[in-house]
Formats: C-alpha cells, sequence, structure tokens
C-alpha cells in the first residue's frame, strides 16, 4: 500500500440505474432507424490511498443498433443483454481488489471483462460471440465513473491527474507495446479544456431538409428543418449521414444539403467562419470505388461542396481481417478517413493505417481508457482526429464533450441527443443549457473544468 501514489484508488463500489426516453424525431443510420433510447448511469463512491473519498458519475446511451447490428437478434434482447453484461462487468470490478489509477484498473481487467461476455453469451445461448464494441459499450460508463470519482475525491481533473505522480505507468505497459516506452499520457492529453469547440451537427437520412420536407410537424418549439437548426445555432459544420448503397440518392443528399448551407450559414457575414461537412455512410459502401465515384461527382458537380468535406468516416463493413476487406488509400490521397467502427484497440488501428485508414473516430462509449490511451497513439502518430457520441444525453455528452475538449487536435464536439432526445438533457440544463443550446455554432467546452470529468452533478 506504501507504494501507491496517495491518490490510488484503494477501494470502490458500483451502483447502477437505467433511464429510458423516445426520441423526438427518428433517427435513421446505416439502414437503420432509431426512436428510443436507453441509457445505464453508473455511480461510483470511491476512496484514496491517502484517505480521502469522492463520488462521482459515468453514463452512457446503450447503442444497440450500432455496437450490434446483427439483424437476426431483437434489438429488445441485445439491449437486455448489454445491460446485464454491464452489472456483470461492475460487480467483477467491485470484486476485484485492484487498487492504483483508474486507466491501470481498466488495463488489468480488460481480460475479465471479455470473459464475463463469453459467459453471458453462454447463458443466452447465443451461436456468435457478443461483439467487442457491445461489450466495449457495456463497460463505458463503469469506466467513467471510475475516473470521475478518483477525479473528485483528489479534487483535480481526471486529465491532470495523468502525470508520473499520479500515474507510474507509461504508455509502453498501458499498451502493452515497447514501441511507446518511456512515453507518458500527460504529454499528448491537456489538463485543461479548449476554451470551445465547434459543433458537428448531424443530419440523419430522414431529417427534413427545407419545410417542403416536414411531412409530421414536431411542433414542439424546436427546429423542424436544417435550415431552421443552422439559424438558431448558427452552425458550421454538418455531419451528412448517407446511404452507402445508393450512390445518386448520396449525391443529390449531399448537394442538396449544400444548397441550404449556403442560404443560411455565415457565407458572406461578418464573422467569415468556414463550413465544412463529413460524410458518414456508416460502413454501407460495397468498395473504395462508390466512395472514389461519389466523390468525382460531387467535385464535377458541386465543386464547392466537394471543397468543404473535411473528413470521411469509415466507408465499408467493420470486419478489417476478412479476405475481401476494402482498403481505403485511393480515397485518403483526397480526404482524411477516420476509422470508426473496426477501431477496437491498438490492434485494429495499426490494421486499418496499414489499409489506409488516416485518422481515427475516438468515443466515449467505448471506453474512457481506450480513447485516452488511442488518442495518444494517434497524437504521436499524426493521424487526423475527431470524437463522436453515440447520440449522447445529459452526463455521457458532457462526458463525450470533456474528452474531446482536452486531446489537442480533435476537429468538432458531436451533439446528437439535442436534436433527436432533449429530454434526456432537461435535468441537465439549469447548470448547462449552453452546452445543449448552442450559439455561434461553438461548444462552450470551458464549462468543463471542474473536478473529476469536468462536470457537477445537479
Amino acid at each position: 500500500m506504501d507504494l501507491l501514489p496517495r491518490t490510488a484508488l484503494t477501494e470502490f463500489t458500483l451502483r447502477l440505474e437505467e433511464e429510458a426516453y423516445r426520441y423526438r424525431t427518428p433517427m435513421k443510420f446505416g439502414g437503420r432507424v432509431v426512436t428510443d433510447v436507453t441509457v445505464v448511469n453508473v455511480h461510483c463512491d470511491t476512496t484514496l490511498a491517502d484517505g480521502r473519498r469522492g463520488c462521482g458519475l459515468g453514463s452512457m446511451t446503450m447503442g444497440v443498433a450500432w455496437a450490434w447490428p446483427d439483424p437476426e437478434i431483437q434489438d429488445a434482447t441485445k439491449l437486455s443483454i448489454i445491460v446485464k453484461l454491464a452489472r456483470r462487468i461492475a460487480a467483477a470490478f467491485e470484486s476485484s481488489g485492484e487498487t492504483g489509477h483508474p486507466i491501470e484498473i481498466c488495463v488489468r481487467l480488460a481480460a475479465t471483462r471479455k470473459r464475463i461476455a463469453t459467459e453471458v453469451a453462454e447463458q443466452y445461448g447465443l451461436t456468435q460471440p457478443i461483439p467487442e464494441l457491445a461489450v466495449l459499450l457495456a463497460g463505458s460508463p463503469i469506466e467513467a465513473a471510475l475516473f470521475d470519482a478518483h477525479g473528485k475525491a483528489a479534487g483535480a481533473s481526471s486529465y491532470a491527474l495523468l502525470t508520473s505522480e499520479h500515474l507510474p505507468s507509461d504508455l509502453g505497459e498501458l499498451l502493452h507495446d515497447e514501441a511507446y516506452r518511456g512515453l507518458t499520457l500527460d504529454q499528448f492529453i491537456s489538463p485543461r479544456p479548449s476554451d470551445t469547440l465547434p459543433l458537428y451537427h448531424l443530419v440523419g437520412a430522414l431529417d427534413p431538409l427545407t419545410p417542403a420536407d416536414v411531412e409530421a410537424p414536431v411542433n414542439d418549439g424546436l427546429p423542424e428543418t436544417l435550415g431552421d437548426w443552422i439559424q438558431r445555432n448558427e452552425l458550421t459544420h454538418l455531419k451528412i449521414k448517407l446511404n452507402g448503397d445508393d450512390p445518386n440518392w448520396d449525391l443529390e443528399r449531399i448537394i442538396k444539403i449544400h444548397d441550404v448551407a449556403n442560404q443560411t450559414l455565415h457565407r458572406g457575414s461578418s464573422t467569415g467562419k468556414p463550413y465544412w461537412y463529413s460524410l458518414d455512410f456508416n460502413e454501407r459502401c460495397p468498395n473504395e470505388e462508390y466512395v472514389l465515384q461519389l466523390l468525382t461527382d460531387l467535385q464535377t458537380r458541386c465543386p464547392e461542396g466537394y471543397d468543404r468535406v473535411e473528413y470521411i468516416e469509415q466507408p465499408t463493413a467493420r470486419d478489417l481481417t476478412r479476405p475481401d476487406a476494402v482498403t481505403m488509400h485511393r480515397v485518403a490521397e483526397r480526404k482524411p478517413v477516420v476509422i470508426d467502427e473496426s477501431l477496437t484497440d491498438l490492434a485494429s488501428l495499426r490494421l486499418a493505417v496499414s489499409q489506409g485508414y488516416t485518422g481515427i473516430a475516438l468515443k466515449a462509449c467505448k471506453g474512457h481508457s481506450e480513447a485516452l490511451l488511442l488518442g495518444a497513439v494517434a497524437r504521436h502518430e499524426g493521424l487526423f482526429l475527431c470524437v463522436q457520441d453515440l447520440t449522447c444525453v445529459g452526463a455521457s455528452l458532457l462526458h463525450s464533450a470533456s474528452l474531446s475538449a482536452h486531446i489537442p487536435g480533435v476537429a468538432a464536439v458531436e451533439s446528437n441527443g439535442r436534436q433527436y432526445c432533449p429530454e434526456g438533457n432537461s435535468s441537465w440544463m439549469n447548470r448547462y443549457q449552453p452546452m445543449f443550446e448552442i450559439r455561434g455554432g461553438e461548444v462552450p467546452t470551458n464549462l468543463l473544468a471542474g473536478d473529476g470529468l469536468g462536470y457537477e452533478l445537479p
């Protein structure tokens, strides 16, 4: 015990609860339509080596349609399995007796998490293993709670507790890779958040662009069209969901969105702000040629829209180890291409880079430890960086935003929950309204400079 840093975790307890919300409008991505969400919240009480105590909160939306897209299993069944998995992982963490920095505990217990996933799959009679993304998703609010409680007990930001004084392990030890020996997390992660980051606003495949597209108005006081959202939040970054299996629809969708953006964004105004698009195919493209042809057609039909494409999210299927895996070398010569669904560890990152990917999409829903470690690797290797959410609401959105704000080089923040599930943000509005009601197209991430993961409990 005497060898532990004074801020090391020596005891912790975890308590899980669930919340469920309906979306105000359906969201379509990757050929799937989502209309509701279940959130898992994890409360953590912890004691440090020097006797200080703290309480933390981790939260995550259980996006089973993204983490486990198997059409043979009902979403309700997958959700039940993932929540069961989260509870089993939490119990294993509690009873492990592990001590140290939260990231050391999470790395050491990774094998336990996989073992539990195998056991749960057997209990449910599954013929295939639970996908790694689903396992990471189940564990993510537990990791967040540990980090938040650690910082709150220490009276410091979790991101400021990554120095060798508090975290003796270097990246080589944490990643089990000698190539990173001697490198430390605090070399790549900022102890304080950036003041602001641009908001990347999601344009779902079902979202109305103009009043003529509105078939059933919600009439809840929030915008009904893309143009309305642009005006309300003064947006400068648009994330465009595409089909990936209908080139004409994809092309026309981008051009229509560009037309709306051109009419309502800050083009020609005194602010002079640039605006950008990201293209998200949700793994639906059959091959690299599909993406190349779309870019060529867009450059021909709408050169200004082409110039506004900042990056492209993983266009093809997530299994990069299959014999017919699609590479992205030629696409990456034209635009940055980030790996998303395939990114689960360092090995998958290296495989993606070998196949032409030039950037990574970090997500809090894959676990805070993984985001910090792979974010550090990406910065060390000079890769394009972005952080994406999983239609996060409440504490999960604040966590995702704080992660974005502490990794230098991250392009922007996503905040899809404010569009589709504002009810999930309601209990946080008094303290953090500017995080959900955007002005100037910017997220005021300097509000997340508190202890732990940066947010105060409501």
